[in-house]
């Protein structure tokens, strides 16, 4: 069973370019690599029936439109690359998410972009890749 390396993806320019840098580390290690995309979502603590039934069709909803427009497209586009590809889409704090991703992978190393499609949040909360530098399990390689 190779190594693996778990790759943080959001579909924007930034983390493009990190797969791209992933899949050369992956072919150089003879790693496969596991696309992981984090939907974040926060719990909310009062909630009426109603609203929490809204909430988990919109949470199936983005699963859905993730798996077919973020995650499927990509994986395609890897086909032949000599990759073994998987993906891993949850929801959660993006962070912790990506190491909870790293542990139940087993994988050795976490491949993130500097920067998101949430550069106004990160600027404000900090971001998801000095987050992961200071709580990950595995060393992290942050792709400018």
């Amino acid at each position: 069973m190779p190594k693996k390396i778990v790759v943080g993806y959001d579909d924007s320019d930034s983390s493009k370019a990190t797969l791209d840098f992933a899949i050369a580390l992956a072919k150089s290690q003879s790693a496969a690599i596991v696309i992981a995309h984090v939907l974040e979502w926060s719990p909310y603590s009062f909630l009426t029936p109603n609203e929490i039934e809204e909430r988990h069709k919109r949470r199936n909803e983005e699963l859905h439109r993730a798996e077919t427009a973020v995650l499927a497209p990509v994986v395609k586009g890897l086909e032949g690359s000599g990759v073994e590809v998987s993906t891993a889409l949850k929801y959660g704090g993006i962070a912790d998410t990506l190491c909870d991703i790293v542990k139940a992978e087993g994988a050795v190393q976490i491949v993130v972009g500097r920067t998101g499609s949430s550069g106004l949040s990160s600027r404000i909360f900090g971001s998801v890749a000095g987050t992961l530098a200071q709580i990950s399990p595995v060393p992290v390689t942050i792709v400018p």
